[in-house]
């Protein structure tokens, strides 16, 4: 197969455009239309629309369903692990090439309803016009790249030694069924990246998408089956993960576990997928991602409006529901006070609200009411431990949405729970440190290492950085989120995960095996 352009990241809506911002607000409307709608498990190519429902539900409006789910049982799963590992016998023979056409088959569906996509999570799950266009600009770019690191993948033998007298061969081939457990808060990128990835290296999948956010989940499964996917080959099974997720992770049919989410879950998973089951034959692989407790750095040599803009940016987006959230700012004590006051000026300019109702909406709700007390306990905690700048509310609408205010506090020590464990929220913990020193060794202080900024105009800083900053994802004067696929490689060290490095090059070696093979002349 000839892929004739190469790849580029999709680029991002530019909504000051009055054209853009018309047609992703009929995209809105169209989606306001289907809302309630009930959608079935989807299990070797066939629809079961029987049983215990579920509601997923608007954020911002709690009492709006925007569709209904059938939930899974383990008998659900048990029957979606019998229908991949049939598919998987015939699967695995596919041309590369041939499976790659369905990613780019399903990539150009969803750049056509690109607005369409983004507003489902708009609704589902309450991003931002912005941050939900960037959800699916990911979405394309992780289909279209994976797509071509396949092709590349079939040509590996050409960087073997050949000894003579034999002919040599390298194939990269399939591990079997997987078992994808997607996030919600990259409902649609995340979701189609690691099944996309897995189907294209020839596995088979059983998708158990997050409670929060099973209707994307849902109409990304539904565009590769429209394109003809063969039955089996991926399979839809929403459920609890103490029933469904764990019979998947139990399984011995089971060959891998993708999984992106909390670092408890994430514990829990690769603990279970240790133990070898009776019929198990192989060691089962777990490509975990497990969040993150990230910093923004700031010295004194440094932009400082820009920093500033970067903290901002890199704390709120998504109300902080990324684990790749600057939720700390780390900031040497001569400018910490010049920062700070920047910050808290450009956070309170943000604006608030329910997302479906205006591009110029930044912060939407966060997106369940436990994650809503959740993230107001630790607002509580961090009354006692920093001063609280802005924030440390909830914000009131009148349908009762889980919307909290973006909240800063400072003169957070650096070992406090706050400085220290995920929240996952609008929250913001400012840390004043000594000195550059001090301030690398408070980046360095947590049990995660995923994403971190560092703002300075000292190369021989940015260099030492380089070196001794330890996180998977590091950035220089911008912020510490917004990875670009093929660009970012994203994944990263220590109790956030095995640094599987999603949107890189080496990231479909992990659902492949290499498979040596010498013939002699």
């Amino acid at each position: 197969m000839s892929i004739v352009q190469p790849y580029r990241p999709e680029a991002l809506t530019d909504f000051s455009n009055p054209a853009n911002r018309a047609a992703f607000q009929k995209a809105v409307d169209y989606v306001r239309s289907q809302l309630g709608t009930l959608y079935p498990l989807h299990i070797n190519g066939e629809s079961i629309r029987d049983g215990h429902t579920s509601d997923s539900v608007n954020p911002a409006r709690p009492k709006e369903v925007v569709g209904r789910v059938v939930e899974g049982s383990k008998q659900h799963a048990d029957s979606a692990l019998a229908a991949a590992s049939e598919a998987f016998k015939t699967w695995q023979y596919v041309d590369p090439a041939e499976r790659a056409r369905y990613l780019l088959h399903a990539a150009a569906e969803i750049r056509r309803r690109k607005h369409e996509f983004s507003a489902w999570m708009v609704f589902e799950v309450g991003k931002s016009w912005a941050e939900a266009d960037a959800d699916t600009s990911e979405t394309i770019d992780f289909i279209e790249y994976y797509a071509r690191q396949m092709i590349k993948l079939t040509q590996a033998s050409e960087t073997l030694t050949q000894y003579p007298g034999e002919e040599n061969q390298l194939q990269y081939i399939p591990l079997g069924v997987g078992a994808v457990i997607p996030p919600w808060n990259f409902p649609c990128a995340i979701t189609t990246g690691m099944t996309a990835a897995a189907i294209v290296a020839g596995n088979t999948v059983v998708l158990k998408p997050s409670h929060l956010t099973p209707i994307i989940a849902y109409k990304m499964c539904e565009v590769f089956w429209n394109n003809g996917l063969p039955r089996g080959v991926l399979n839809f099974v929403p459920g609890a993960g103490s029933e469904v997720g764990e019979t998947l992770v139990d399984d011995p049919r089971t060959r891998f576990i993708a999984f992106t989410g909390s670092k408890e879950v994430g514990m829990r998973i690769f603990e279970r997928a240790a133990k070898v089951h009776p019929g198990q034959k192989w060691l089962k692989r777990t490509i975990l991602e497990m969040g993150g407790k990230d910093a923004v750095v700031v010295d004194e040599t440094a932009d400082l409006e820009s920093a500033a803009e970067g903290i901002v940016a890199s704390a709120f987006g998504f109300q902080g529901q990324k684990c790749s959230a600057g939720s700390r700012a780390i900031i040497v004590d001569t400018v910490y006070d010049t920062v700070i006051n920047k910050v808290v000026e450009k956070t309170k300019k943000l604006t608030q609200g329910a997302t479906d109702q205006s591009a110029d909406v930044h912060q939407g709700p966060v997106s369940d009411l436990k994650f809503f007390k959740k993230i107001m306990s630790y607002i509580e905690v961090g009354t006692h431990e920093g001063k609280l700048l802005l924030g440390g509310k909830p914000f009131a609408t009148p349908d009762d949405g889980w919307f909290i205010e973006p909240t800063i506090f400072g003169d957070v020590p650096g070992d406090a729970r706050i400085a220290q464990e995920e929240i996952f929220g609008p929250v913001l913990a400012c840390i004043r440190a000594k000195d550059y020193d001090d301030a690398l060794d408070i980046a360095n202080s947590t049990e995660y290492g995923l994403t971190g900024s560092v703002y300075s105009n000292s190369r021989d800083r940015l260099e030492r950085a380089r070196r001794e900053f330890h996180v998977g994802n590091l950035y220089f004067n911008r912020k510490c989120t917004g990875a670009f696929v093929g660009v970012h490689p994203f994944g990263g060290f220590n109790m956030s995960g095995t640094d599987s490095k999603a949107g890189g090059p080496d990231y479909l070696l992990l659902f492949t095996q290499a498979k040596s093979i010498a013939e002699k002349l």
